[in-house]
């Protein structure tokens, strides 16, 4: 079956722990949920049916090892998993931003998943699927975007209740335009919490509107 690709581009990791680093970046198409601040509405549906022998040659064509395979929901479309296998296959770094909403038992090993909790300023708390926590190994990441300080009590609560830290990196990271960063920062020291500020890095380098970047 072919994949609904929305977009195929390299650029610099914007997120993650693995953020600064050259990346190719393989956007899927569709999403089952609407997070109020999604800043890749255009992914719900836009896109274009393409093999996975064509994604995988064109990400071969970039000369990079990094591969970060992202949405929409990646995980909606089957195919998604024939996809991770072949990149791991051809010997890249695989990275898969999931919304957490999803279930990601069927996610090959090797493949490093970064996995988000919705805080409940996103609108949707509820979509939040706790059991894939048993199926995060110890180099996944956990990302908690974060609108409002009610977020954040809420993130920091999660982390206590669930041990996050204890075996992820577990990544804060400020909406785009709702919360001031140093605010995020402020609390995080105030309160001692082993977590990571994010930033989203391609922002500040190119336009926040900016696709393909």
């Amino acid at each position: 079956m072919p994949l609904r690709i929305n977009e195929i581009f390299h650029s610099i990791q914007g997120e993650s722990t693995h953020a600064g680093r050259p990346c190719v970046f393989v956007r899927l198409t569709y999403c089952h949920i609407r997070c109020r601040w999604c800043d890749s509405e255009y992914a719900f549906f836009e896109g274009t049916e393409r093999s996975v022998d064509d994604v995988v040659a064109e990400v071969a064509g970039y000369g990079c090892r990094l591969v970060e395979v992202t949405g929409g929901e990646p995980l909606i479309q089957k195919e998604t998993v024939t996809l991770l296998e072949r990149l791991i296959d051809a010997g890249h770094e695989v990275l898969l931003e999931t919304s957490g909403a999803w279930p990601i038992d069927d996610v090959p090993d090797g493949v490093r998943i970064i996995m988000d909790l919705k805080a409940p300023g996103s609108g949707m708390v509820g979509r939040n699927r706790w059991e894939n926590l048993a199926h995060l190994d110890a180099d996944d990441e956990i990302k908690i975007v974060i609108a409002d300080r009610a977020d954040y009590e809420w993130a920091r609560g999660m982390v206590g209740e669930h041990g996050l830290t204890e075996r992820h990196a577990v990544l804060f990271s400020p909406a785009w335009g709702e919360i001031e960063p140093v605010d995020l920062a402020e609390w995080i020291l105030a309160d001692r919490l082993g977590v990571r500020i994010q930033l989203q890095l391609h922002k500040h380098i190119w336009s926040p509107t900016a696709r393909g970047v």
